[in-house]
Parts: structure tokens; C-alpha cells; sequence
């Protein structure tokens, strides 16, 4: 099996320039709970005066019907992206009702011991509203409502074609220089992928931010983690629970062997889990004794998007498309970072130190070699991933690279020292000082395992008395700061114009009776 190649062999080919980089997009989205005035997860309905969640671009729902998801347009610019992020917060705090507030941890607020009582999303009378709530139900069976209340926040960045055209240009392998720029494009972000992978316990140590639990959320589940203080539990090194086996698991994708070699590939092994029944699963049955669907079908996975995974790679689907058709059509298009906790100290979950260091690292894993990753690599890439979620800031953690054990932090180090000069190149491109910022904050978590966000999560878990008051306290600050900021008459009749197309596009699915739910689960089935 071939290896990555150790890390101090990285350096940035002499004819990469920073020109190459402009045309760069990135898009931000940011789930958060909302949470009820004594901490419990609301019960109450999305707020109409938010639209649709079903239809609206950029205020949607996820799994809960109290779990908001906020979807930025890609943008030219990390402080673009920001601001636009910003605005919606701004907007959705206006329109909170009952003296609701947005939760600020990735971990969720208060639950009570009924599963029952986390509340699916709702879309509406339309059969793909049904559809997308029938599947939120499967989860639910499949792996319990708790586990759908975690939040986080994905980055999605796109490099532009100028630079692939380059790489293509400067590529040794004749097989690789015939390509379509489509193919080239896609061969490149699968090498993305799988070097991200491979440094997703870096991710994990410098911006994890899930170290401890509210106890509730553990209800019902053998567990090792210990109290904190009252209500909280924790492990003493943690950096990102909800990374861990706590977070998003599911058992039945470990047989999947859905792998980042080769687009082809990929889509058809996505492809075969939507359409492979699990034994599991079938045991739970189609419909409940009333004949009511409790899940869309029995299969490993129900849809594209159960497949739970650190990273992806995406393309716009067109109208009728799938995930995958829209990849298998036209390649990939930008690649979806999913490694990342919600920064509770950033009133829209994630600021530019990491938005930078996000930058810099996708370009890293872009332009380093990124051999093949197979079963066994990635046996020992999801012990690392262990290590660092579980006990990262222990002084003794290990990191397994090719064979060779190495400290955590000089193995973190390396890569720091490695992305520096791209660091510089960015800064160049965008005429700022942003992205070499960014990577001295994460040195400085590296020399200061206290100035890491999970040990400082902890400390204020502490200080505040409980997972519930910090992020309580959190959330009235984060208020604050979402009524400091000034809309624009522009941004405000933006959003309530979104607010009314939403609404009568959702309306209009609704109305469109020439198939029955039946008969399009059915169909779908």
C-alpha cells in the first residue's frame, strides 16, 4: 500500500503565484438549536415570519423542527461570507418569539427524557415536504433523536479553473495531462479529500470545541465520561466530542467501503447504499401498525445525504438530480468541509481565524500528493481521529503516520510549519494580513494547550457553573452582538422579500395534488 509522504517533504512548486487563487469562492453554514428561555430545546414551530423552511435559500431547518440551519451564497471573499452569515443571524434574532435564543455549542442545550419531545423538522403538506420529514423520522429510529440535535458548522471552498489548468499543465503522468478539465478538476479534489481525512486530527485539536456534555444528552447511553460539575460530563483531554463516537455514527456505513480513489467509483458505491437493504434496518419495518411510513425504505442509507462523513465532495444538483447524478453529470464542483465545531465564542459559530486556517489548509491538501486511501490507512487515520477527540490535549497523544508514531503536537507542528508559505501566497492574493493571522492563532494553540477553544470551554464550563449557564450566558452576549449590527434597507427587504417568495412557493407545492404521498413514496421506494 503506498504511504503519504512524510510531512517536511511538502514545498510549494516555484511556479505557483498568487494570481492563480483569485477566483476562489467560499460558502458558510451554520446549524444552532433554538432554545427556550429555562434552556430546554424549543417545542415551538420555525417562526412563519422566518418563511419557509422548506423553500428559503438561507433560514432552513435540519433535522429538529428547532435546529436552524443558516446557508451563505458562495462568496469572493472570507469577510464577505462573514457579513452575509452575520446578516442572518441579525434577521433571525428579530424574529425569535417567546424569549427564544439561539443555543451557541455544538453539543445541544437542555433535552428532556423524552426522544419524543425532540421534534421532527416540518416542511408542509407537499409530498417532497412529507418526504423530508418521513426521512428525518427514519434517523430518528435508526439512530435515536439525541444524536440529531448536535450542530456544527461546514465550509464549503471552490478553487478557481485557472489553477487546475496550471496543475493539469505541470502534471508528469501523460494519463492525467489528457484529461477533460471536468475530470482533472474532479481528480484533484478527491485528492483533497483524502488528505483532509488524513488531517482531520488537526482540525479536531485547533478549532474543537466540544470537550463536555450537558448529562441529559447521554440518557440512556453506556458512556466513560465523567462529571465536570453539576449537570455536565466531560473527559479531562477532550477536544471534539461530537466528532467522536457520541456525535454522528452509523454502524451500518462502516461495511460500505464507499472510498475517495475515483469519482466513478465513489458515485456508484454511494449509489449501492441507497439501494442495498441492511438487516437492521428491516427488523425496524416500513410502517407502523397503523400503515403510516416510519421510515423511506430499509436500505443502509435512505438518501445520499445520510451518509455521514468529515468531508464531501458536492455539485449543484439541477432540478430531478440526486447528490451523485449531479457529480456523475458534471463533476465536482467545490468540496464540503464538515470537520468543524461551532466556535461558541463567535456570536455566527465560526470566526475568520478559522475560516482562514480552513482556507489554507484546503489548499494544503490540493496541492500535496495524496496517494490512494484504502481500508487499512484508514483504520489507522480513525484511531488518530480517536486519539485527538478523546484525550487530544493530553501531553503524551500520538499520532500514526506511515508506520511511525509521533507526538501529536510535533506532528502539528510540522504541518504548520509547512502551510506557512501558503498562508503568504493568500494573504497576497486578497491584499491582507487575514490568513497568516489565522495560523498564528493556531500556533498558538499548538505552544498553549490552554489557549486551545475546548480547554477554554472547559475553564468556563467552570467558571459558569455548567454546560447550560456558559452557553446560556453565551447566547445573551451573542444577542447583543446581533442587535449592534446594522442591516442595510437593502438587506432588510431582502430577506422579508425572501420571507414571501418562500412561503408562496411552498404554498404552491402544496397545491400540486396530481400524486398522492403514496404514490410518490411508492414510487421512490
Amino acid at each position: 500500500m503506498s504511504q503519504p509522504k512524510t510531512i517536511s517533504q511538502f514545498l510549494v512548486p516555484d511556479w505557483v503565484d498568487s494570481t492563480l487563487f483569485k477566483g476562489m469562492l467560499r460558502g458558510i453554514e451554520r446549524e444552532s438549536l433554538r432554545m427556550q428561555n429555562n434552556g430546554f430545546l424549543s417545542q415551538a414551530d420555525h417562526p412563519r415570519s422566518l418563511g419557509s423552511a422548506l423553500t428559503h435559500p438561507h433560514i432552513t431547518t435540519d433535522y429538529s423542527e428547532a435546529l436552524m440551519e443558516f446557508i451563505t451564497p458562495p462568496k469572493a471573499s472570507i469577510s464577505e461570507a462573514l457579513n452575509f452569515l452575520t446578516d442572518i443571524h441579525a434577521v433571525v434574532n428579530r424574529h425569535l418569539e417567546n424569549g427564544e435564543k439561539l443555543w451557541t455549542l455544538s453539543m445541544p442545550c437542555m433535552l428532556d427524557e423524552k426522544e419524543e419531545n425532540i421534534r421532527l423538522a416540518q416542511y408542509g403538506t407537499s409530498n417532497i415536504g412529507q418526504f423530508k420529514t418521513l426521512y428525518r423520522h427514519g434517523l430518528g429510529i435508526r439512530y435515536g433523536r439525541r444524536m440529531q440535535t448536535i450542530s456544527g458548522v461546514h465550509y464549503n471552498v471552490s478553487f478557481p479553473d485557472i489553477l487546475f489548468e496550471q496543475l493539469q499543465q505541470h502534471e508528469q503522468d501523460d494519463a492525467l495531462k489528457v484529461l477533460s478539465l471536468q475530470d482533472y478538476r474532479s481528480h484533484r479534489y478527491l485528492g483533497l479529500i483524502r488528505n483532509f481525512i488524513r488531517l482531520t486530527p488537526l482540525v479536531m485539536y485547533l478549532v474543537g470545541a466540544s470537550p463536555s456534555v450537558c448529562k441529559c444528552f447521554m440518557t440512556g447511553r453506556e458512556h466513560q465520561l465523567l462529571p465536570l460539575i453539576k449537570g455536565t460530563l466531560f473527559l479531562p483531554y477532550a477536544t471534539a466530542l461530537r466528532m467522536g463516537r457520541f456525535g454522528y455514527q452509523n454502524s451500518a456505513q462502516k461495511q460500505l467501503g464507499i472510498h475517495y480513489n475515483n469519482l466513478d467509483s465513489y458515485v456508484a458505491e454511494l449509489q449501492k447504499a441507497v439501494n442495498s437493504p441492511y438487516a437492521q434496518f428491516s427488523r425496524l419495518g416500513l410502517n407502523n401498525a397503523a400503515g403510516e411510513p416510519i421510515q423511506i425504505n430499509d436500505h443502509v442509507l435512505q438518501i445520499e445525504n445520510e451518509y455521514y462523513s468529515l468531508v464531501r465532495p458536492k455539485q449543484v444538483p439541477q432540478a430531478g438530480e440526486t447528490p451523485s447524478q449531479a457529480l456523475a453529470n458534471r463533476g465536482i464542483g467545490y468540496v464540503e468541509l464538515r470537520a468543524v465545531d461551532v466556535n461558541p465564542y463567535s456570536a455566527i459559530g465560526i470566526n475568520e481565524d478559522t475560516a482562514g486556517f480552513l482556507e489554507v489548509v484546503a489548499l494544503y491538501c490540493l496541492l500535496q500528493d495524496s496517494p490512494d486511501l484504502w481500508d487499512d490507512e484508514q483504520d489507522v487515520i480513525e484511531q488518530n481521529q480517536t486519539e485527538v477527540v478523546n484525550r487530544g490535549r493530553a501531553p503524551n497523544a500520538k499520532i500514526i503516520e506511515a508506520g511511525t508514531e509521533y507526538p501529536l503536537l510535533e506532528w502539528l507542528q510540522q504541518h504548520l510549519d509547512a502551510m506557512q508559505p501558503l498562508a503568504a501566497l493568500l494573504n497576497q492574493t486578497y491584499s491582507t494580513h487575514l490568513y497568516g493571522q489565522a495560523l498564528d492563532v493556531m500556533q498558538k494553540r499548538v505552544d498553549d494547550v490552554d489557549e486551545t477553544l475546548s480547554a477554554q470551554v472547559i475553564a468556563d464550563t467552570m467558571e459558569y457553573g455548567g454546560t447550560w449557564s456558559f452557553g446560556g450566558h453565551m447566547a445573551n452576549q451573542h444577542i447583543e452582538s446581533y442587535e449592534q449590527h446594522v442591516l442595510s434597507p437593502e438587506t432588510l427587504a431582502y430577506f422579508e422579500g425572501l420571507t414571501q417568495t418562500s412561503l408562496t412557493e411552498q404554498q404552491q407545492l402544496e397545491q400540486d395534488t396530481s400524486i398522492s404521498f403514496e404514490d410518490y413514496l411508492s414510487k421512490f421506494r
